[in-house]
């Protein structure tokens, strides 16, 4: 759970925190290479869930340091979670070690941490959410990278959006490769869909959403027979949702479309529970191809993003030198197809 700050926290604060000695604690605030990664990671957390002030030893940290700072919206997620672990083996191999902070995708929170963690001098900054507008508390974020950047660090974006703000950038192609879903549900005759379309403010979302329509009129579909549904993007959001269609009548409905692989997980609960028969009444398609996409019964029919690909690209993003103009980075998901469809 997060501190309170105090009015004065010491390093023995911070030590005691991470569960290291002072003098571990003393060297990985100090930039010192003899410090287990693990441990350096560890009292890097601490230091900043205490809001330890930084004094001489941490500005006398080399900006070569091998801290990576990764800021995420939410660590709970399958896909952020890939990422991250895909991030840690590629960051243990050029001695390299990441650091993890959940924002909740509030953009004072994000704007806070990026400022913390700067104290400590990463090597890089890898910020998973890409929501920064002209709003007064995004142009904060902005303003912190920005300042991380102007100091000698690198800042690399993750996620839809991203390649228009000055930074390194590594995208997914959200809308082609939904539409490639769609495509294919058109051609294997999934006319009449309905789209569980998460939150409207997600700009992937609305992306995918986009691909998805796109796929299924190229391919045949009636544009009056799709229907977009809004929902919370959680596993009770696509039951709830999927719980409330089914009670509405689904009308006969070819195939519900999840925005992401968690979602569907949700839709594919709520049929079972009403004793739908998935493919049999209905398909069930997500996005994503998390692990565990692989292993419901029966199989999820979804999008794979190469989530291992994202993490190691990221790290070698952050390890190079800052190249004259931001470097952009755009992957694209691929149709995996398993029991959860028809035809």
């Amino acid at each position: 759970m997060p501190h309170r700050a105090r009015d004065t926290v010491t390093l023995r604060d911070v030590a005691a925190e991470a569960g290291v000695s002072l003098a571990t604690a003393s060297r990985a605030l100090g930039g010192g290479r003899s410090v287990a990664p693990e441990n350096a990671r560890k009292v890097l957390e601490a230091a900043t869930r205490l809001r330890y002030t930084v004094d001489a030893s941490a500005r006398a940290m080399n900006r070569g340091s091998d801290a990576i700072a990764l800021i995420a919206d939410d660590l709970a997620t399958p896909a952020v979670a890939a990422v991250v672990a895909a991030m840690e083996r590629r960051a243990r191999t050029v001695d390299a070690f990441v650091t993890v902070s959940s924002t909740r995708g509030l953009p004072e929170l994000q704007a806070a941490t990026i400022r913390n963690l700067a104290g400590f001098r990463p090597r890089a900054l890898v910020l998973t959410s890409t929501r920064i507008s002209q709003d007064p508390a995004e142009t904060r974020v902005l303003d912190e990278l920005l300042a991380f950047e102007r100091n000698g660090g690198r800042v690399i974006l993750y996620g839809s959006g991203s390649v228009h703000l000055p930074f390194d950038a590594i995208a997914v192609d959200d809308r082609g490769s939904a539409r490639l879903m769609g495509e294919h549900l058109a051609r294997t005759g999934h006319r009449r869909v309905i789209i569980l379309a998460g939150t409207r403010e997600r700009a992937y979302a609305a992306a995918r959403t986009s691909g998805y329509v796109e796929g299924l009129l190229a391919a045949g579909a009636d544009v009056q027979d799709i229907r977009i549904v809004n929902c919370e993007v959680s596993r009770q959001g696509g039951f709830d949702a999927t719980a409330q269609l089914i009670r509405e009548g689904l009308g006969g409905t070819d195939v519900l479309v999840a925005i992401n692989d968690t979602v569907a997980i949700g839709v594919l609960s709520a049929c079972r529970a009403a004793g739908i028969d998935v493919p049999g009444q209905v398909s069930v398609t997500g996005f994503d191809d998390v692990p565990l996409a692989r292993d419901l019964m029966p199989g999820l029919t979804t999008i794979a993003l190469p989530f291992t690909d994202i993490g190691v690209r990221a790290i070698e993003m952050a390890m190079r030198e800052r190249p004259a103009e931001p470097a952009r980075e755009t992957f694209r998901g691929t149709l995996t197809v398993r029991g959860s469809t028809s035809g």
